[in-house]
């Protein structure tokens, strides 16, 4: 392209984006497609001959990127949602632009120092020691399984290893114990009190029968703010368990992690610091676009020891001696520069702006749960949790059977999801289905909270939602 095509093209994207981040707030939070038949840019063969650059532009912002889950939208509360900054997005198409492959200190020497600064500057968030270290990733599915091949190296790989976790820790982690080979009966589900969080005295007993029938225990995965309802396992209890035990401690903090910027939050997660691995998604609770996750460990070696393997091609890489080569630390080695979004949005912005966002949005969810429990028709299903409030319609709190009252809050679920502009989902604690709103959006406003509250509960009154009859 010539330089005048290119600037084109590049101040039109820059202005459709713009241009969608000002329209946002007066959208729905979703407008997908559930169509049984493909889209017709699905079904369509590539061109033979090339089009102009501007209409392909055009088509991808009208027919194709709208079709989502607007995770920035103010009032997107389902799932773990995402509100990227906009230092944060220009990041990455700075990174994109240079093609930067942030893989070896001799091919990409610039990222690796600001990942190993926005990495340390993590370290010292956690309250991890000098000698600590680790490095960006996809998010906490990569994280957890770089985190696990570690612990399983650092035990010298042993026979019939075994790990375990709360039987509310998210799925990617006993993924990831699959794909390093533990099979599904030795990845066991410690259940959880009565606040969601693992229960130390059954993970002990689970522990022990284990050791007496000749099984290896090999890692326990804690949690610093679950998906469902935010709850944070005790982990100073777990650390001293674990240590005693000889057991590798991996915390997934991918979601309630940069809570600890907070007073509040550094509060709930006192004993991160004692984990031997910590996996945290910046692209999450840190206001950064799509992928920036991150693992840290306590010893960077057992990192390098696990990954640190050497191909002819890439014995030139010596010449970094003294800088580490991020490749040598986990299971990639093309690699993105995902550590620049990180660096211009605090850079521009100062980590007070950030520990602002987070602890307003704590606030939020704190003033929800408060707002649900004064409700005649609401009812608070879970302790609220970093930002994480759980609740159901219950129209006199004792009339419906538990039957009925699922059937009424599906309804309502769908009546949300359709009608109105936020979008919630759900979860299900014990065998309870509850709705669920991760309030995390530094744009989230109480009127957003309160708003959606208020829709729901007008929903769960519709006389034709009453699950009684």
């Amino acid at each position: 392209m010539s330089r005048e095509a290119m600037l084109e093209l590049a101040q039109r994207a820059a202005e459709l984006l713009v241009e969608w981040n000002e329209q946002l707030p007066a959208m729905d939070a979703w407008d997908g497609e559930f169509r049984e038949a493909p889209a017709s840019v699905a079904s369509e063969e590539p061109p033979e001959n090339g089009q102009p650059a501007l209409d392909v532009l055009e088509r991808a912002v009208q027919k194709i990127l709208p079709t989502t889950a607007r995770l920035a939208h103010p009032r997107s509360f389902a799932f773990v949602p995402s509100s990227p900054t906009w230092p944060g997005v220009l990041a990455d198409f700075l990174a994109s632009g240079y093609n930067v492959n942030a893989c070896t200190w001799l091919v990409a020497s610039g990222p690796s120092e600001v990942e190993l600064a926005v990495v340390d500057w993590f370290r010292r968030w956690l309250g991890y020691p000098e000698g600590a270290g680790g490095l960006f990733t996809s998010g906490g599915a990569a994280a957890a399984l770089d985190a696990l091949v570690a612990a399983r190296e650092a035990a010298a790989n042993p026979q019939r290893a075994s790990v375990y976790m709360s039987d509310q820790t998210h799925s990617v982690v006993p993924r990831a114990a699959r794909i390093i080979g533990i099979p599904g009966e030795r990845i066991h589900f410690v259940r959880s009190d009565s606040e969601y969080r693992l229960d130390v005295s059954a993970l002990a007993e689970t522990v022990a029968r284990d050791r007496a029938a000749g099984v290896h225990p090999l890692a326990v995965c804690a949690n610093a703010g679950t998906a469902s309802t935010g709850a944070v396992d005790p982990l100073p209890a777990i650390a001293e368990f674990c240590e005693a035990e000889g057991l590798w401690l991996h915390v997934d903090a991918a979601y309630g992690g940069f809570a600890v910027l907070t007073h509040q939050g550094k509060m709930l997660l006192r004993g991160i610091e004692r984990a031997d691995s910590i996996g945290l998604d910046a692209h999450k609770w840190f206001y950064q676009p799509y992928e920036a996750g991150c693992l840290l460990v306590k010893d960077v070696r057992t990192l390098e020891h696990a990954f640190g393997l050497h191909h002819d091609v890439l014995q030139d890489t010596v010449w970094g001696a003294g800088h580490p080569n991020f490749a040598d630390r986990g299971l990639q080695l093309s690699r993105a520069f995902r550590a620049l979004k990180v660096w211009m949005s605090v850079q521009t912005f100062g980590l007070a702006a950030f520990r602002e966002a987070v602890s307003g949005t704590m606030d939020l969810a704190a003033r929800a749960g408060r707002y649900i429990d004064a409700r005649p028709t609401l009812e608070l299903l879970a302790p609220v949790s970093l930002g994480i409030v759980c609740f159901r319609v219950n129209p006199d709190r004792a009339g419906f059977g538990e039957t009925a009252l699922e059937k009424l809050n599906r309804a309502v679920l769908a009546r949300v999801f359709w009608d109105d502009r936020a979008l919630v989902s759900s979860t299900t604690l014990v065998e309870t289905f509850s709705l669920r709103l991760c309030i995390l959006n530094h744009n989230t406003t109480w009127d957003d909270v309160r708003e959606t509250l208020d829709a729901v509960e007008r929903f769960g009154a519709e006389p034709r939602l009453d699950a009684s009859g």
